[in-house]
């Protein structure tokens, strides 16, 4: 009598099955990449609308031309004229120091490739 069990799967199943999973790593990964990036290009390009509107609205409020922006590492914002518009961007975001009305900044961010890590934007905050 053949006492062998037939339970269980051949080596061959299991490397199949391997070999699916690994394609299906391998088609997920880069669209979780992109749809990272866009994330945190989005997350920048709309700080910097918050940025430049409060700083227009500075500037209009005021008669002034210019207005200090300091944020801190965890991306609050410590000066009390930009303050009073907005409290906090977020964390991996730096801007300018300083905002003058009518001119173009830049933005960025080191979780974004080198090549797209600073975007420019116009005096309403619209990516350029």
């Amino acid at each position: 009598m053949n006492t062998r069990s037939t339970k269980g799967f051949t080596l061959v199943e299991i490397m199949i099955v391997v070999v699916i999973i690994g394609l299906l790593a391998a088609m997920a990964i880069p669209a979780f990449q992109k749809v990272r990036q866009n994330s945190i290009e989005k997350t920048l390009t709309n700080d910097a609308k918050q940025l430049a509107s409060a700083a227009n609205q500075y500037f209009m409020e005021n008669g002034v031309s210019t207005i200090a922006c300091v944020i801190d590492t965890a991306g609050s914002i410590t000066s009390p004229e930009m303050n009073a518009y907005v409290h906090q961007v977020s964390k991996n975001n730096t801007f300018p120091t300083a905002f003058t009305a009518g001119v173009t900044f830049t933005g960025s961010n080191q979780a974004l490739p080198s090549a797209s890590a600073t975007l420019t934007f116009s005096p309403e905050g619209q990516k350029m």
